[in-house]
């Protein structure tokens, strides 16, 4: 996920969920599922893989090669909670 401004070892929770599942039932979202949450932990901050740019101009001799790894917040999913309305399965919380 993207760079979160949580501290780790804090709870997140995230609202804006396009899409749960459980073993048979499948609810997606347009654009997202009314009332569900998901409730996680983050981890700490990582950087992601090395995006290479690089810009070329024939016949000119212009050649320039950056690198950039963007910051992500690693989180662990602890609680889904579905929202009402939904006939999953009642107590499923997920992992």
């Amino acid at each position: 996920m993207e760079r979160l401004a949580a501290e780790p070892g804090s709870k997140v929770e995230l609202d804006k969920v396009l899409l749960i599942a459980s073993d048979d039932k499948v609810v997606v979202g347009k654009p997202h599922v009314k009332g569900a949450k998901v409730v996680a932990e983050a981890l700490g901050d990582v950087r992601g893989s090395k995006i290479i740019v690089f810009h070329f101009k024939p016949k000119v001799r212009i050649r320039r090669k950056k690198g950039h790894r963007q910051f992500h917040t690693k989180l662990a999913i602890k609680e889904i909670h579905p929202g009402r309305g939904h006939k999953m399965e009642a107590g499923h919380s997920g992992t």
